[in-house]
């Protein structure tokens, strides 16, 4: 059964409060929040306030997905305002080992999210040190973008890397997943299944969770 974790870029933020309940009362399990700076990616989100606000709405993990250079930077400031895991990408991390002794040290889960282009053999030094690994199944910056169909070879690549080892590392896959993409990303060896416009554009939201919950 997949982990969902609807991503909070997608939501009416006209009516956030409301969108936060929804996901508390559905069977989402985490809440994805993508926090980006403009520079590593074109876009600007949203920053810790954000965070904190959601944190207010639930007790479910928050999932903060880092989209910024020099990440270090704020990895106390979003512990502060709730963040239960941090995800940094690997090419925003010239010293990554660092940036991931920072967040363990905090006491959040520590994820590495990679772009489309990066090679997953790129992980094997970190890969006993991590908790998640946030696979970009889109170029990231921009939500309602389409799921690029390598991924699915670079899961399975991740999903042997990580049962050779022996590790407990979850596979969590961000950008355009769908209903009807999520059996595909699950059977590929997938964990987490990270859903914006699908969740918050769907007629009816939790019902769209329980779907890709049971995908």
């Amino acid at each position: 059964m997949a982990i969902v974790a609807p991503s909070l870029l997608a939501a009416n933020f006209l009516r956030l409060e409301d969108e936060c309940k929804m996901v508390d009362e559905s069977e989402g399990d985490w809440f994805h929040l993508d926090i980006m700076d403009g520079r590593f990616v074109p876009n600007i989100s949203f920053g810790p306030m954000i965070v904190e606000f959601v944190r207010k709405t639930t007790k479910k993990p928050c999932d903060v997905h880092l989209m910024i250079l020099d990440p270090g930077h704020y990895a106390e400031e979003l512990k502060n305002a709730g963040a239960d895991h941090l995800s940094v990408h690997f090419e925003a991390c010239p010293h990554l080992h660092r940036n991931i002794e920072q967040i363990k040290s905090l006491g959040m889960k520590a994820g590495v999210a990679i772009n489309p282009h990066t090679l997953v053999a790129e992980l094997s030094d970190v890969l006993y040190e991590i908790d998640i690994v946030c696979m970009m199944s889109v170029n990231p910056g921009f939500g309602g973008q389409k799921f690029i169909p390598h991924t699915l070879e670079k899961i399975k690549q991740l999903r042997k890397m990580i049962d050779e080892k022996g590790l407990k590392v979850q596979i969590e896959i961000d950008g355009g997943v769908t209903l009807k993409n999520a059996a595909s990303i699950m059977e590929a060896g997938a964990d987490v299944l990270v859903a914006g416009n699908a969740v918050f554009k769907s007629a009816d939201p939790k019902a769209t969770i329980h779907q890709l919950k049971n995908s």
